[in-house]
């Protein structure tokens, strides 16, 4: 299966990082996928962030247009609100919503995943492992580069980062006692909160990637469960403030 994005660039001369999900632009970037990706289309296709500037019934108009070219099999979206999610859910049927989703990002529980039950669209989280934090390897930031953008996210920054390794610790305790790495743990909670959720840990190592795998056969008893489920939220804004104006709300 073949997924990726559009959105973050703007082909008609805003160039990288200029949010544009006008239906002009939607079509010039799935041209530019399909031929960097070698085929003839793709699977699963997400705005990357909403577009303030264009009505999400355009954005979805044009995506219905190249799913009905063949070009596009399902649609995704990212980072959407509530009213967002159903006002493109109406013009086309949404597949898939990708979104933080985390022992240290739970906001979702409110209000998304139940719009998105109710509608049938599947979950698939990003950052499950909190950016890196909740693999337990990472105890100081001081070792991160220069150009780590973690270096300015509020929740590794100062006091925020010292009472977010409480959680870190927690999470280890829990793995220690079934014999699972402090991802595995965390991976095996959030593959417990519904079968319609998919997360997408990220990973540079073969290793990570069989690691995180093998968190699909971890069992959580009752009691490591409710210790987890009642975790001190975390501390500090999940992106900083540049970041938390892209994300539609």
């Amino acid at each position: 299966m073949v997924a990726t994005k559009f959105g973050l660039v703007s082909h008609s001369g805003g160039g990288p990082g200029v949010i544009d999900s006008s239906p002009g632009n939607v079509k010039a970037a799935v041209e530019g996928s399909l031929l960097r990706l070698g085929t003839d289309h793709i699977d699963l296709y997400y705005q990357h962030r909403v577009d303030p500037n264009t009505p999400i019934e355009e954005t979805v108009g044009a995506l219905a247009e190249l799913v009905a070219e063949g070009k596009v099999r399902h649609i995704g979206l990212s980072e959407a609100s509530p009213e967002t999610i159903r006002r493109a859910h109406a013009v086309h049927p949404v597949s898939a919503l990708q979104t933080e989703y985390s022992l240290w990002t739970r906001d979702v529980e409110a209000e998304i995943l139940p719009l998105l039950r109710e509608l049938g669209i599947g979950f698939v989280p990003y950052s499950p492992l909190g950016h890196g934090l909740l693999t337990g390897r990472i105890r100081t930031v001081d070792d991160f580069t220069d150009d780590d953008w973690r270096k300015t996210n509020p929740r590794f920054t100062g006091e925020n980062f010292q009472r977010n390794l409480r959680i870190v610790d927690e999470v280890q305790a829990i793995g220690a006692e079934i014999g699972a790495t402090p991802a595995q743990a965390a991976l095996a909670w959030l593959l417990t909160r519904g079968d319609d959720i998919a997360p997408i840990p990220g990973t540079r190592r073969v290793a990570r990637v069989e690691e995180n795998t093998a968190a699909d056969g971890i069992e959580l008893s009752a009691a490591q469960l409710d210790r987890l489920n009642n975790l001190t939220p975390a501390a500090g804004e999940r992106h900083d403030e540049a970041n938390m104006a892209t994300i539609d709300r």
